[in-house]
C-alpha cells in the first residue's frame, strides 16, 4: 500500500480539486448573505434503481486517463441516493468503535525512512498557511469528526458528507451495512442518470438556465470561493437538483470512492466526481467522465463515498 505521509508530504501535487479554506459555510467573501439552494430531506439509507443494460460511458471525457467512449453492460443494482453523511458515519463508528485510518499513527515499519516522531495521526487539510498561502497540508489531530484539525467539529453539520475516509474506512461502513462501494463502472452509469452521450450529469450545458447544479468553486482558485452556487464550503447532501435517477450530488461536493483500481499495476484506487470546490480553471473534473488516482490510504478533507447495493432491497 503506498504511503499515505508520503502522499500528503507532497501536497497531493496534482489533486485536481480543492476545500475551502477554512472548511466552513462562512459567507461570500464581501460579506453578502449566501441565497441558498433548497436542500432535500435527508432519508437515511435511501437508495435509487439503476436497471441492468448497455451504457455507454466517456462521453465529455477531456483527460487521457478517462478513456474515449464505450459501451458495457451492468447488471441491476442500488446506489445510495445520497452523500453517506456525518450523522450515519457516527452511528456506524457508535456501534462498532471502528477508528478511521486518519485517526491512527502510521506504523514506522511502513515509513522506515521518516523519523517516527513525524508519524501521528492527521489528514490533509486545504487551507490557509502564512508561507505557501492556500494549499494542501498535514494537519495534526483533523478526522471526520475534526474536520479541519483539532477545536473544529460536525456538531452542526450531521447532514454534511463524512469525509476524511480513507478507501478502507468506506468500504468498512459499507460492509456494515451489507453493502458494498462501488465500481467505477456502476458509478458512472449513475452520474450520468440514463443520460448518455452527454459532458456532464444534466446536459451539455455547464449551468443550463443560469442554474448551479453542483457544489463547485467560483471565483479566483484557490483564493477566493464566492459562493455563487449558495456555499463558500462543503453543502449539506441534497442541496441541488438530482439527477434523473433521483441521486443527489453525484457531481460535486465532495469526490467520492470507488472500489477499483486506477490502473493495471493497482497502487492506487479511484474517487470520482469531482469535489465541492473543483474549478473551472482549474481542473473541471465535475464530469461523469472524470476519474482521478488516489493512494488506498490517503484521506482529505474533500473525500466521501456512497455506496451500493446489489439484490434488491427488501422494501422493493
Amino acid at each position: 500500500m503506498s504511503s499515505r505521509i508520503s502522499l500528503v508530504l507532497a501536497v497531493v501535487c496534482a489533486v485536481l480539486s480543492t476545500t475551502h479554506a477554512n472548511g466552513q459555510d462562512s459567507g461570500r467573501a464581501d460579506g453578502a448573505e449566501l441565497e441558498r439552494p433548497d436542500c432535500a430531506p435527508r432519508i437515511d439509507r435511501a437508495r435509487v434503481h439503476v436497471p441492468a443494460g448497455s451504457y455507454t460511458l466517456g462521453a465529455g471525457a477531456r483527460y487521457a486517463e478517462e478513456g474515449g467512449e464505450r459501451v458495457v453492460e451492468t447488471d441491476e443494482f442500488w446506489i445510495d441516493r445520497f452523500e453517506v453523511t456525518n450523522a450515519e458515519f457516527a452511528a456506524f463508528v457508535d456501534a462498532t468503535d471502528y477508528v478511521t485510518v486518519a485517526e491512527r499513527a502510521p506504523d514506522p515499519a511502513d515509513h522506515p525512512d521518516i523519523d517516527p516522531v513525524l508519524l501521528t495521526p492527521g489528514s490533509a487539510v486545504f487551507g490557509a498557511d502564512p508561507e505557501t498561502g492556500f494549499w494542501w497540508s498535514f494537519v495534526e489531530g483533523a478526522d471526520w469528526r475534526a474536520p479541519v484539525g483539532p477545536g473544529s467539529d460536525i456538531a452542526a453539520r450531521a447532514d454534511y458528507p463524512v469525509v476524511h475516509v480513507a478507501y478502507e474506512d468506506a468500504a468498512a461502513f459499507a460492509a456494515w451495512l451489507g453493502a458494498d462501494l462501488p465500481s467505477e463502472t456502476e458509478w458512472e452509469i449513475a452520474a450520468r442518470g440514463g443520460l448518455e452521450g452527454a459532458t456532464y450529469g444534466w446536459g451539455e450545458r455547464f449551468r443550463p438556465d443560469g442554474e448551479w447544479r453542483a457544489n463547485v468553486w467560483q471565483g479566483a482558485f484557490p483564493v477566493i470561493d464566492t459562493g455563487e452556487d449558495g456555499f463558500a464550503g462543503l453543502a449539506p447532501a441534497g442541496c441541488y437538483m438530482p439527477n434523473d435517477y433521483g441521486a443527489y450530488d453525484m457531481i460535486g461536493n465532495v469526490w467520492e470512492w470507488t472500489q477499483s483500481p486506477f490502473d493495471e499495476t493497482g497502487r492506487t484506487g479511484v474517487i470520482r466526481g469531482g469535489s465541492y470546490l473543483c474549478s473551472s480553471s482549474y481542473c473541471a473534473r465535475f464530469r461523469p467522465a472524470a476519474r482521478q488516482p488516489q493512494e488506498w490510504d490517503f484521506s482529505a478533507s474533500h473525500i466521501g463515498f456512497r455506496t451500493v447495493i446489489r439484490t434488491a432491497p427488501t422494501d422493493e
